[in-house]
């Protein structure tokens, strides 16, 4: 994962196509923030689904996505619209990431919302939303007619969406976050569930409480991937091998590293050999 923030485009660009042309490397993620939660507060962002459309047409290998879609930012035919541009972009290749949207923990988070005249509901609505918006991409990438929807947070009329994503049914769907009313929706929706690292012990309750869900509903826990995003320290690989390590043995098998900028020369090559041939 290269967070297109406080780095520029062509470092971005740099790392994608060197892990395009390693094996070791399957997926590569943007974030989804219109201002930086880092840094600068002023300093550059790029966003990340039109940065996604780029990196698309410029790799041939890598699954790619958002880590995750920000599902507060864009209407979800629109959204839906646009990845299936990207799909198509890439030859099939997307992950489409997606979650309630804020960082509650993160304060500058908050901000992009007021500075691009977007409203910031509260954590139930959020999480409402989100489920909506994924049963109306699903419907939009598979449905052959024209539907209207009318939710609880979203109404469409003659919602279609020409041309479909290449993947079919669709593009798997990764959806992120840790809160028990996000969990359910991840139990109904997702193909892939992503939950920052941090506290193996909370991780791990957290994926059993997604088996819970999973099972109240009559879905198999196992369809579901497990995902955890792990910071990197370039200066320090044995604790993020002993991070990775302690992931897959707690049953998380999609194993998203997050490379701080500035990016070494070759920093993918190191990824592979440093961090990922040795964890497995």
């Amino acid at each position: 994962m290269t967070a297109p923030s406080q780095v520029d485009y062509r470092d971005i660009l740099r790392v994608w196509q060197q892990a395009d042309a390693i094996e070791e490397i399957e997926h590569a993620w943007l974030f989804d923030h219109l201002m930086p939660i880092f840094g600068d507060p002023n300093g550059p962002t790029f966003e990340g689904w039109t940065l996604l459309s780029a990196l698309a047409a410029q790799t041939d290998r890598l699954r790619i996505g958002l880590l995750v879609t920000s599902n507060r930012f864009r209407p979800p035919a629109m959204l839906a619209k646009i990845a299936a541009t990207v799909d198509i972009v890439s030859g099939g290749r997307l992950e489409f990431g997606i979650g309630a949207g804020s960082r509650p923990s993160v304060p500058l988070a908050r901000r992009e919302y007021e500075a691009h005249g977007l409203p910031f509901h509260d954590a139930a609505h959020a999480v409402g939303s989100l489920a909506e918006a994924c049963t109306i991409i699903t419907r939009l990438w598979t449905d052959t007619e024209p539907f209207d929807f009318n939710g609880t947070y979203h109404q469409l009329t003659g919602a279609f969406c020409n041309p479909k994503p290449v993947q079919q049914p669709h593009p798997p769907i990764v959806i992120g976050g840790r809160s028990t009313a996000t969990l359910r929706v991840v139990a109904e929706h997702a193909d892939v569930w992503n939950i920052p690292g941090g506290d193996i012990d909370d991780v791990i309750s957290r994926s059993a409480l997604l088996d819970r869900f999973c099972a109240e509903i009559g879905r198999d826990p196992a369809a579901i991937t497990r995902s955890i995003a792990l910071p990197v320290t370039y200066d320090q690989p044995d604790d993020v091998r002993r991070a990775i390590a302690e992931a897959i043995d707690a049953g998380f098998t999609h194993v998203v590293l997050i490379l701080p900028a500035p990016y070494p020369d070759h920093v993918a090559r190191w990824v592979a050999d440093e961090l990922i041939t040795p964890s497995a």
